[in-house]
């Protein structure tokens, strides 16, 4: 059976509406492909400490997050499978700096598509795109 690893991503939006994109390093699993960025919850932890502490390690920076989860997917890779939980977040302290990630980049919402997201990512990446164009019907 293969393993299952329950993880947090947060969707940060800055003010001027761009979202935060990383992309993995080559020597993570899933090389060259970009996520939201965050981690695995560990034991005994809710999602949104997790998520705190997963970008406070990763980017350097604290966030503040919204009460609810935005996009719940499960996703079967090769070799695990992964519950990935976004959540959004915004910036209350410090700058994202990328020590894990190759690269941070800030993204409109429409331009997100352009990008070659993790698979199990991409569900999230549909729902912000659609809820933009739902926001200008």
């Amino acid at each position: 059976m293969k393993k299952q690893v329950k993880v947090v991503a947060a969707i940060i939006e800055n003010e001027k509406e761009e979202i935060l994109c990383a992309l993995r390093s080559p020597d993570m699993s899933i090389p060259n492909m970009w996520e939201f960025p965050g981690g695995k919850v560990e034991k005994g932890e809710d999602l949104f400490t997790a998520l705190k502490r997963e970008i406070d390690e990763e980017l350097q920076c604290k966030v503040d997050t919204e009460t609810s989860v935005f996009n719940d997917t499960t996703h079967e890779y090769e070799s695990f499978i992964i519950n990935l939980l976004s959540i959004k977040c915004r910036i209350i302290g410090g700058t994202p700096t990328a020590n894990e990630h190759s690269k941070l980049i800030w993204l409109k919402r429409e331009n997100l598509s352009s990008l070659q997201w993790a698979p199990a990512d991409i569900p999230a990446v549909e729902q912000l795109i659609n809820e933009k164009n739902s926001l200008l019907k």
